[in-house]
């Protein structure tokens, strides 16, 4: 269920403890570093092989989503959006989105 997969994890690329949100999304990616794994085909499902590092690549902005980040895989380029996390315990580290806008 969607409990599981929204867990707390330690981020692969920075090593920072990163706590679930309560916002009833995922977390998929560190709020630090804003570093992601690529280890989902559909959001939460974990069932993608690959679990390279997804690096935070661009970031970008889609009127019904708001800003997302482009996250880019190292091990096999596959590129992906992802929400930016705002207003909750750990929101994400908005110098790096800026930098990549």
């Amino acid at each position: 269920g969607k409990k599981e997969e929204n867990a707390q994890f330690i981020c692969a690329n920075c090593k920072s403890d990163v706590l679930p949100l309560q916002t009833g999304s995922y977390r998929n990616h560190c709020p630090f570093c804003l570093t992601s794994l690529h280890v989902d085909n559909t959001p939460g499902d974990r069932k993608n092989r690959c679990h390279g590092l997804m690096m935070p690549c661009r970031a970008i902005y889609k009127g019904n989503k708001g800003w997302q980040i482009v996250h880019k895989c190292k091990k096999c380029g596959h590129e992906k959006a992802n929400k930016i996390a705002e207003g909750c315990i750990q929101p994400d580290n908005w110098d790096i989105i800026v930098a990549l806008s």
